[in-house]
């Protein structure tokens, strides 16, 4: 493994379990120490599992304030920041006819708001670094669409936006902002939700050419090549990785059938 990101400094939200959980387990094998932040308890575990260069913060990101004491205790435990992974997110059925405005905003709030609060929030230490990177955690749905999934998709969509339009206002900071937009990955919860029975299975690998879900390390590879230095010339830019879904004009078949 490289050491690419040595003694860089990040703050990842949703980082108790899978995709932020991958991406923080990635980050310190390259170098980097990190700062999981979560409303699970259980992240505390998994950053001492991680070692020195791991801690844990509880965080409700639908809190600006919770945000706030994140992004200082990230910056008081390893002396500055040097980005910002915005992963934290849920999703909740509901469609036009039956989403609650309740439920609405709970997912804005969570998936779309947060990252605005932690970006603006987490700019003026990134500037005080001399620049930096913010990776915002997209998804197919943010140009798809599944009906039964209304605020997700909406707050997807709004989150490609939020992370061109500051690409362009941080740019003159040396901060570049970068979305990756994962297709069905295998964490926990797509196991337990999307991935539960077979016909889920075999619905999702229709629309799935390269005939597998993605793993959640996978996406934690993206992140850690968009953080570094290896992508210096890429901002604004969203990256699918979705086993070439977006690109499908048909369903294909699926082994077993």
């Amino acid at each position: 493994m490289s050491h690419r990101l040595s003694d860089r400094r990040y703050l990842i939200t949703g980082a108790a379990r899978g995709i932020g959980l991958a991406i923080a387990t990635r980050l310190v094998a390259e170098g980097a120490r990190v700062m999981l932040a979560d409303v699970l308890p259980e992240g505390a575990e998994r950053a001492a599992e991680l070692g020195e260069a791991a801690a844990f913060i509880h965080c409700d990101v639908t809190s600006r304030d919770q945000i706030a004491a994140a992004i200082t205790a990230t910056v008081e435990r390893w002396g500055g920041l040097d980005g910002l992974i915005n992963n934290a997110g849920i999703a909740v059925k509901g469609d036009i006819l039956t989403e609650t405005p309740e439920q609405f905003d709970r997912v804005i709030a969570t998936n779309l708001t947060a990252a605005f609060h932690a970006t603006q929030l987490a700019a003026p230490h990134l500037i005080a670094a001399g620049g930096g990177v913010v990776v915002n955690m997209s998804s197919v749905n943010a140009v798809l669409t599944i009906p039964a999934l209304l605020a997700y998709n909406v707050a997807k969509g709004g989150l490609n936006q939020l992370t061109k339009n500051t690409a362009i206002a941080l740019a003159p900071h040396n901060i570049r902002v970068v979305g990756i937009g994962p297709g069905t990955i295998l964490t926990d919860l797509a196991k337990q939700a999307v991935m539960a029975s077979e016909e889920a299975r075999r619905q999702i690998m229709s629309r799935t050419p390269m005939g597998r879900a993605g793993e959640p390390e996978e996406i934690a590879a993206i992140a850690a090549f968009l953080l570094s230095d290896d992508a210096s010339y890429i901002t604004g830019e969203t990256i699918y990785a979705d086993g070439g879904r977006l690109g499908l004009n048909y369903t294909v078949p699926v082994s077993g059938e």
